[in-house]
């Protein structure tokens, strides 16, 4: 009875230690509960006890608690140690050690006998030996996850297969584009030129200002394509003066005849006579044909590759499945190896 309600008593300290057992058989486990009763306002430092009470004593577990008393004037702190021994003796287990502020407590000390299975030494023959090692079958929950990642893996393995044989058959589709040159660029003048001449409408009268607007446009569009500068936006000195700064020399003469006629039919209302209609068309041919670039009709047709760009995405999304799928077989590989050597080990 000392051992069992033995305390420390101190101002307001009241330290105490019990044990639910004071003897028990090898390998049985029993608890340990230390007390500690205090004012409110005092530093508590419990004892930091992890692995073993004692030597030859274990501790299983830990538990602490905390709680108010006399409407939060007291502090009860209780530790509570699930214990085990594996050596049958008698054990004289130390007080603890409390730490209040900077005093010291001691709770009370504790025994423990631990006893061990008695022999029959009159019947030894009675004791038997060791038994054969049995040959446990193996049930469907210990392999069941097993034949999961087997069936995972063979679909894994065939999915893999057909990507791969649509990925060797994939060949992207390439079609040859013959692309005809551009006609040259005297070639169209003359034809326009040829559609106005056909027309017969700018031989009346009336039209005349239509007749020259559609000439001046044609010259214009030609000397866009031929020389490479914006004749339809500028005028007919703009026109004249651009032609003089790169030497281009050739019929200028006639060129602007033709213009400056042109500008004075649209906008001071003159009216030509049929012969000088007929002679600026063929100044207009001839304009053409000085200064037409020969090379131009010397073009070949050139061929362009076409490449089939859905051809191209499905080829891109076959290679990252054999990348996606290689990766999860080898993650399948590596649980099914796993669970295997457990399971078998």
């Amino acid at each position: 009875m000392i051992l069992f309600i033995g305390s420390a008593m101190s101002q307001n300290v009241v330290l105490n230690a019990e044990i639910d057992t004071f003897q028990m058989m090898i390998g049985e486990q029993t608890r340990i509960r230390l007390e500690l009763s205090v004012d409110t306002g005092y530093k508590v430092s419990m004892p930091e006890l992890k692995n073993e009470l004692m030597p030859g004593i274990e501790i299983l577990e830990k538990k602490s608690e905390r709680k108010s008393l006399n409407e939060n004037r007291r502090n009860l702190f209780t530790d509570e140690y699930l214990i085990t021994s594996f050596d049958s003796t008698l054990y004289d287990i130390p007080p603890f050690k409390v730490k209040v502020d900077s005093s010291e407590y001691l709770s009370n000390s504790l025994a423990l006998a631990v006893y061990t299975m008695p022999i029959d030494t009159a019947n030894l023959q009675n004791i038997c030996g060791p038994k054969d090692v049995w040959d446990v079958e193996l049930t469907w929950e210990e392999y069941r996850d097993s034949v999961h990642l087997g069936i995972i893996l063979l679909f894994l393995a065939l999915a893999l297969a057909w990507v791969v044989v649509r990925f060797v058959k994939n060949k992207p589709i390439i079609r040859i584009v013959k692309i005809k040159p551009k006609e040259p660029s005297h070639i169209v003048a003359l034809s326009k030129i040829e559609e106005i001449k056909n027309s017969e409408t700018w031989q009346a009268d009336s039209n005349v200002k239509e007749y020259y607007t559609q000439l001046t446009d044609a010259l214009r569009e030609y000397m866009f394509a031929r020389f490479g500068f914006n004749a339809t936006e500028m005028t007919t000195s703009e026109i004249l003066d651009y032609l003089r700064g790169i030497d281009n020399k050739e019929n200028i003469a006639e060129l602007k005849d033709i213009l400056e006629t042109a500008d004075l039919v649209k906008f001071a209302k003159l009216h030509p006579t049929a012969n000088e209609n007929t002679r600026n068309m063929q100044n207009a041919i001839e304009y053409v044909n000085v200064t037409k670039n020969i090379e131009e009709e010397k073009q070949e047709p050139t061929e362009k590759k076409i490449v089939n760009q859905r051809s191209l995405l499905e080829k891109r999304v076959l290679i990252a499945s054999i990348v996606v799928i290689v990766l999860v077989l080898i993650a399948v590989i590596a649980l099914l190896t796993t669970d295997l050597y457990n399971l078998f080990s």
